[in-house]
């Protein structure tokens, strides 16, 4: 797989219309997908409870505190687990009160905007980069950049603007991300609630898995330059939120475990030995079947160079979704 030339162009056209067959044969059911490159961490968050994320997407060459991109076998182990007790319980539930699984699924989105003051550099970005990360989200979850489609639209419901310089830069991890995301998050499992600022460690966005019990610190912090128009150079069309979403979505790096193991848990995402940085044409580093999936969502690459979603990412996400997050 290679750099697609007309991926700008095909963004720049809107969400495209794209048949939900593929998907909805291998979905609709709710079967766990087979193993290939990656996988989480226990009680739903992308680390352990210390809110660590293990799925934060960084720069090149960032020089982090921390390194925010493996877990453990154990952890995926674990996660895995906790997916098939969460189908189960659902399953359970459908039988004994008629619920139906969903096949098609719109998200109400609340974006908080965290500001250190009223100016751009302060964190108070347009109202159009948001609506513009919108139309992004819409159109890559859709297959219409060119990947699978999957099940998801999202509607913005409300963007919530916040002066506090406490919670400014966001620190991963910090006592003052949990202030912030207890006072301000909204809805239930099904909204999706995403904080937007300036960010510690050079990061570029993390995210919370699903899990049974909603938690506080659910949703997904993404830098607030990184939207569509932003200032982070390479990184500024949006492909953050769409990546970050994903975890939450219970999508894991398309380079987790390596070339061993059950890596994301998705048969169609060929095994990738470390993330891959910039857009490394013909980058192959396992003997597995298949070039590195540099173009997928879910990898490190730039956002010029990631189009993609599978049809097993596709299905994983719609199987956690029926599992955790339905109504």
């Amino acid at each position: 797989m290679g750099l697609r030339p007309n991926l700008l162009t095909r963004r720049a056209a809107g969400v495209a219309s794209t048949t939900l067959a593929l998907l909805l044969s291998t979905a609709a059911a709710g079967v766990v997908p087979a193993a290939s490159a990656f996988s989480a961490a226990p009680g739903g968050a992308c680390a352990e409870p210390t809110d660590s994320h293990a799925n934060a997407r960084v720069r090149p060459g960032a020089a982090g505190t921390h390194e925010p991109n493996e877990l453990t076998a154990k952890q995926v182990r674990e996660r895995d687990a906790d997916l098939a007790a969460a189908l189960r319980e659902r399953a359970n539930y459908r039988a004994g009160a008629g619920a139906t699984t969903l096949a098609t699924v719109t998200i109400p989105v609340v974006v908080h905007v965290i500001q250190e003051n009223s100016t751009r550099a302060g964190g108070n970005i347009p109202d159009s980069l948001i609506t513009s990360q919108i139309s992004v989200l819409n159109q890559a979850y859709a297959g219409g950049t060119g990947g699978a489609a999957t099940a998801f639209a999202f509607r913005l419901d409300k963007i919530n603007r916040v002066t506090n310089p406490s919670w400014y830069p966001i620190v991963d991890g910090s006592s003052a991300e949990r202030s912030m995301k207890s006072s301000l998050r909204v809805g239930g499992k099904n909204t999706l609630n995403i904080y937007l600022g300036e960010l510690s460690d050079d990061l570029l966005g993390w995210a919370t898995f699903p899990q049974r019990k909603l938690s506080s610190m659910d949703g997904v912090v993404v830098l607030n330059e990184s939207l569509p128009g932003g200032t982070a150079t390479n990184y500024n069309q949006g492909d953050t939120g769409t990546h970050e979403i994903g975890h939450w979505l219970n999508l894991y790096h398309t380079f987790q475990g390596g070339c061993g193991g059950s890596g994301d848990g998705v048969s169609d995402t060929p095994a990738e030995a470390s993330p891959a940085f910039e857009c490394p044409t013909g980058r192959n580093t396992c003997s597995a079947t298949g070039l590195d999936p540099i173009t997928n969502f879910m990898d490190y690459t730039y956002d010029s160079c990631m189009y993609q979603f599978t049809a097993g990412q596709a299905s994983r996400m719609l199987t956690a979704w029926n599992a955790y997050r339905a109504a």
